[in-house]
């Protein structure tokens, strides 16, 4: 049996692993109290080791429970966001995921920067994916690439960053294309959104003027006629 054998092969490696630690010296041996912290040290790393391999056994062996894992909710974890918010940022990370991993890597780093204009040197790239890299794998995940965000609201990265600059120009290019200037893509999105607001109320206000024409347009047509029928009677 397959589960046999690797039993055997683990059983004779933690052999091995607690053969190699140092025999205990005579109880009043001058370097016993040397020899007591190697000792300890030695008895944890076997016991490890023995975990481990145990653990390995019972997955081998169909008999490991499933170690429960963290499910990650961009909505509730990043409640500063609307859910549109998340959804336009979900829909840049697909666009630039090339690889389709679910990761956005290096290189696809290295391409984002240059679509959106800001294009960073090899050393730069790898400096901004570092900075929100929270579990060392050299890429960035949908979290990672949200974090960014939640820092850039929250004024913790360099106006001259690359992560500031993919933040404000990445926001910029989703939603609020045209406006320059801006601190970062929050203050962008305020300007966007005053722009909007004021060409709304110049709207408002042309269709007033039209409106007032109108008006008067007709009681200068009723006074002339009023004057028309004086004279005419």
């Amino acid at each position: 049996m397959a589960s046999e054998e690797l039993a055997r092969k683990l059983q004779s490696r933690l052999a091995a692993a607690q053969e190699a630690e140092p025999r205990p010296e005579p109880e009043h041996s001058p370097g016993r109290a040397r020899a007591q912290e190697p000792e300890a040290a030695c008895g944890d790393s076997s016991s490890e080791l023995s975990a481990k391999l145990t653990r390995r056994l019972d997955i081998n062996e169909g008999n490991a429970a499933p170690r429960a894992t963290r499910v990650f909710n961009p909505y509730t974890e990043f409640k500063e966001f609307s859910r549109k918010q998340i959804k336009d940022m979900e829909t840049m990370f697909k666009r630039y995921d090339t690889g389709k991993d679910g990761f956005i890597d290096l290189m696809e780093l290295k391409l984002m920067m240059e679509k959106l204009g800001a294009p960073q040197t090899h050393l730069g790239l790898k400096n901004m994916i570092k900075e929100v890299d929270e579990d060392f794998d050299g890429k960035l995940s949908f979290r990672e690439f949200l974090l960014i965000f939640r820092r850039a609201a929250a004024g913790e990265l360099q106006e001259e960053s690359g992560l500031m600059a993919l933040a404000r120009l990445s926001e910029i290019n989703v939603s609020t294309e045209g406006v320059m200037g801006a601190k970062d893509f929050f203050e962008a999105k305020m300007q966007a959104a005053s722009l909007g607001s004021k060409f709304e109320a110049e709207i408002r206000e042309e269709k007033e003027e039209r409106k007032r024409q109108e008006v008067e347009k007709k009681q200068r047509q009723a006074a002339f006629k009023q004057l028309q029928s004086t004279f005419c009677s």
